[in-house]
């Protein structure tokens, strides 16, 4: 009877505390907000590229406390937090700024499962804003450094051998004090400029593994010569250990190949289905890992044959092409923020919604602007043919931006620790999503900011990945190198420069504003690059420029971007509203326009 009546109010005391869970603040939310059931927050498996069937979802409320920096753990926190929603937010349940001096403390209970005995226990993180330690019943088991990146941790041999578990994490978070990246977060948020993402900002899980055990699929296409390369990276493998691929289509069995842990396997796919923006056709893969005839792991996963370009036309323009056909890639600049979670969707419902909403307006592409998504973001661009550039999150200072020509002058020079912190986290996040198809381009740097070595850095993506185009410095300072000339041109289009040896593309124009009450972060401090009074008015200047931009792919652009998708806190030029709500302008007329340009290379 006693034990009964301790469970039954350690029960009601669960309860009380998720009951007491709530967004704070009185900023706008999305409808996706209204629905948080703090007890199952973002339930989907997190990194859908390669998947196994057992795992344990960490998100929920745990305690949380902020302290000074370089303080001891908290004997008593301060309240509860609702991971994975950074500490600023309104859907964190707290919405306080932790600020350098400040260290951002997590702690919560957690219980292994049984059937998980004998397995190699790991704790995943999607990503955390931005220095990390963590603590596994009071024994620290590491620090990450990076807000953009996913971490692992194999935390079985400091588990209880039984009952329950603690872990803690402590983060530090200098926002726009510090050279980490870190986007477009200031300590002072206004115009351009947005709210700090501090602390936990991804999913949190556990997952159960064997001794030996896959860590990375990496498939690179090769539609040319009708193949598919394989690589594994494996932890605690030997020479003598075997991986088996299958590929799938559907249920049929196209192909099938082993090989040791340490060797690639290059796998012929015939008659390959190709993945483009229309018909984004994507293979299954299982793969198993075997030992002594045995097999320890097995994953799921998929890959997409598709190859991106460059060529020059029948005019001496060099164009982008998806599958060895010109293509105009046009597209959104992307920022990613919510006015509940900032950096983190409310749902996986509202993660695709923008996605989808970008492909019903007509765009096939997509400017991830200096933010890196959840893995299930690229994955919903994969399965819907949604061409990605993803950005390099800004930060550290700027040389002397010289935009409307080639730079002659003497670029940044980061200091050691920076300069080791951007090469270490661009490596991660293209380690990261190398294998979604959707990725087409990458961009080391945005305009000027943070821009150093550019030559060297854009050179060592490409060799990185030479499978994908480089954009080395999106309205940067230019210099002739990676495979595109980006300029950026506010409100309008233009063209000032034109590079005949590169792709020559607009990665940013547009910012028209209109402000919708009801509908806005900030009411008396709203920002656009020009301004209207209604929908009308906003798509006939929609519909002007893009016209404008019409003319000019025949001219030599081969890509745009049009600023932006959604607005963000007082930035009011979105194509919708940061609440997600309203539509600002006019659907049809939009998609229109939109498909008049995509299809300008194909008329």
């Amino acid at each position: 009877m006693k034990r009964t009546l301790t469970f039954l109010v350690l029960g009601l005391l669960c309860i009380t505390a998720f009951a007491q869970w709530k967004p704070a603040g009185e900023k706008i939310k999305t409808a996706w907000a209204e629905k948080i059931d703090a007890n199952n927050v973002l339930p989907e498996y997190p990194r859908p590229i390669m998947e196994r069937g057992d795992w344990q979802n960490m998100n929920g409320l745990w305690e949380y406390a902020i302290t000074k920096t370089g303080a001891a753990q908290p004997e008593n926190f301060d309240g509860e937090i609702l991971v994975p929603f950074a500490v600023e937010s309104s859907l964190s349940g707290v919405q306080k700024t932790l600020g350098a001096e400040n260290e951002l403390w997590y702690k919560r209970s957690f219980t292994v499962p049984s059937t998980w005995k004998g397995k190699t226990i790991l704790l995943h993180f999607g990503a955390v804003d931005w220095k990390s330690d963590i603590w596994i019943n009071g024994i620290k088991v590491g620090t990450h450094k990076g807000g953009y990146t996913p971490f692992s941790f194999n935390v079985t041999p400091f588990l209880n051998k039984s009952g329950e578990q603690e872990v803690v994490v402590k983060v530090w978070d200098p926002s726009d004090k510090g050279y980490q990246p870190r986007g477009k977060q200031v300590s002072k948020p206004e115009g351009i400029w947005y709210t700090p993402v501090s602390g936990i900002w991804q999913t949190v899980w556990l997952e159960p593994v064997a001794e030996k055990y896959i860590e990375t699929v990496r498939t690179t296409p090769d539609i040319d010569n009708q193949r598919v390369t394989v690589e594994l990276i494996t932890k605690n493998t030997a020479y003598a250990d075997v991986y088996e691929v299958l590929v799938m289509d559907g249920n049929k069995q196209v192909a099938s190949a082993k090989a040791s842990t340490c060797q690639a396997l290059e796998i012929p796919v015939p008659e390959a289905k190709l993945w483009d923006t229309e018909n984004p056709f994507l293979y299954d893969l299982k793969i198993k890992l075997m030992s002594n005839g045995k097999v320890v792991d097995a994953v799921d996963s998929y890959f997409a044959m598709r190859k991106i370009s460059t060529k020059r036309d029948e005019n001496g323009i060099v164009r982008l092409q998806l599958n060895n056909k010109d293509q105009f890639q046009f597209g959104p600049l992307d920022q990613g923020w919510w006015p509940d979670g900032l950096y983190t969707a409310p749902s996986d419902e509202a993660l695709k919604y923008d996605i989808q909403k970008t492909k019903d307006f007509g765009f096939n592409m997509i400017r991830k602007h200096v933010k890196v998504e959840p893995a299930r973001w690229y994955t919903h661009c994969d399965k819907m043919g949604m061409l990605v550039w993803q950005d390099m999150p800004s930060g550290d200072r700027s040389p002397r931006w010289q935009n409307h020509e080639y730079f002659t002058g003497t670029e940044l020079i980061r200091s050691a620790e920076s300069e080791a912190n951007y090469r270490a986290e661009w490596k991660g996040i293209m380690d990261y999503l190398y294998s979604n198809p959707s990725i087409v381009c990458w961009v080391p740097f945005n305009e000027a900011w943070g821009q150093f070595k550019t030559e060297e850095i854009a050179e060592w993506t490409k060799a990185y990945d030479p499978s994908r185009l480089v954009n080395p410095a999106s309205g940067g300072n230019f210099y002739t190198t990676g495979d595109m000339l980006d300029l950026h041109n506010y409100p309008g289009p233009g063209m000032y420069l034109y590079d005949a040896q590169r792709a020559t593309v607009l990665g940013e124009y547009g910012g028209i504003g209109l402000a919708l009450q009801g509908h806005l972060w900030a009411t008396d401090r709203n920002w656009g690059y020009v301004q209207f009074k209604n929908s009308k008015e906003v798509t006939d200047e929609y519909v002007k420029y893009g016209e404008e931009l019409y003319k000019m792919i025949k001219a030599g652009f081969s890509a745009g971007v049009y600023t932006q998708t959604t607005d963000v806190e007082g930035e009011i030029n979105g194509l919708m509203t940061y609440d997600r709500k309203v539509i600002k302008l006019e659907e049809d007329r939009l998609r229109k326009m939109n498909q008049k340009i995509v299809n300008a290379l194909n008329e």
